[in-house]
């Protein structure tokens, strides 16, 4: 699934792209990615709409669309954010088309339909549970050591579960939360509040260098994911941990092992995370 350096790619790139434009027409051929409104509320509404900033919330994008209202997208495990002409054959799985005022097409395709489409201001969509509540972000200014370490100390989780927590921390995932325990040194199967202040600290400049670092490989792509312009990113190249269970560590050349924490697959080094 993508995560915040995966979903801030396609945010910059659509920011780029729809800034200014207007929506002229909508059409969705399949109303279960809508989460609110419905099919028909939806396609009258957007319409008319021009689209006024283009931002990034944990793993969701936000257009903001005037009268308070945002078209929000979660892209899932499969999902695929597209600017293209409108003339231009659409791929399978393709649910809705935007039509913009230039002549192109918005276009969301997912072929496993986890992902989700909302329309609406962000209280009503929060007051709906469609859109959660989410914690801090990880790269503003708001996220800072003293931050985290007020998050750790106040749970006995792992650390892996505490950081997979978006009401806690927005945008991490499964990938970067192994690639920022590996860099801190911090094993990922440690409680929360058993961590030192050493280690915390550690931990807060690893989520950040991590998530930077991968937004300027414009993202991981492990299986599906690809930006707006159906490039896959290249930050799967530069990782440490991340799915090479049972290969040995780029730093130390132990054996990584693997490790199911908090349901998800883990890979950690025993010898540099102890």
């Amino acid at each position: 699934m993508p995560e915040l350096p995966e979903v801030e790619t396609v945010a910059r790139d659509l920011r780029n792209e729809l800034v200014g434009r207007r929506f002229i027409s909508a059409w969705v051929s399949q109303p279960g990615v809508l989460r609110y409104p419905d099919a028909e509320s939806f396609c009258a509404a957007l319409p008319g709409r021009a689209v006024l900033s283009v931002e990034r919330r944990g793993k969701y994008i936000l257009c903001e669309v005037g009268e308070g209202d945002a078209l929000v997208f979660h892209l899932g495990m499969t999902g695929h954010l597209r600017v293209v002409d409108g003339e231009v054959e659409e791929v399978k799985h393709t649910h809705l088309r935007a039509g913009l005022d230039d002549g192109r097409e918005l276009r969301f395709d997912d072929a496993r339909r986890f992902g989700r489409v909302m329309l609406g201001s962000r209280a009503v969509l929060e007051e709906r549970r469609v859109l959660p509540a989410l914690g801090v972000e990880p790269l503003s200014d708001d996220f800072t050591a003293e931050r985290l370490d007020g998050l750790m100390r106040r749970t006995t989780r792992t650390v892996k579960a505490a950081l997979l927590d978006q009401s806690g921390i927005a945008g991490l995932g499964n990938i970067y939360v192994d690639e920022a325990c590996h860099l801190a040194g911090v094993r990922p199967t440690r409680r929360a509040n058993r961590l030192t202040r050493r280690e915390r600290t550690a931990l807060h400049a690893a989520i950040r260098s991590v998530l930077t670092k991968a937004i300027t490989n414009r993202g991981t792509t492990i299986d599906d994911y690809r930006d707006l312009w159906d490039a896959r990113g290249s930050h799967q190249e530069k990782l440490q941990v991340y799915g090479r269970g049972g290969e040995q560590c780029l730093s130390c050349g132990t054996v990584l092992r693997r490790a199911m924490v908090a349901g998800r697959g883990t890979v950690y080094c025993p010898r540099c995370q102890r």
